[in-house]
């Protein structure tokens, strides 16, 4: 079994306040969870309003699998939110003890 972490760090220039940025992120947030079976988070810069960091964790029986998913739902986010600017991701895949 491998689990599999993901932190990507969002931009969004367009948006004028919290709320709107609440919905664009709980709209990223559903849309991962539905695709991709993941578990996603908003795990730093909750206060700020033009900056968002997503937390992504994922389970798999094959280390190649939790990689590919994770790249996917990098892909997602920047191929179905062209106002959200990807500022950084990194991911990392460990096997469970």
């Amino acid at each position: 079994m491998h689990i599999g972490v993901c932190r990507i760090e969002l931009r969004l220039p367009e948006n004028q306040s919290l709320k709107g940025k609440r919905r664009v992120v709980k709209s990223i947030i559903a849309k991962l969870q539905n695709k991709y079976n993941v578990s996603v988070a908003e795990v730093d810069n909750q206060g700020l309003w033009q900056l968002a960091t997503l937390g992504i964790a994922c389970v798999s029986n094959h280390r190649r699998h939790a990689d590919e998913t994770l790249s996917s739902v990098v892909k997602f986010v920047r191929e179905n939110y062209p106002d959200v600017e990807i500022l950084r991701s990194e991911a990392e895949v460990f096997p469970a003890l």
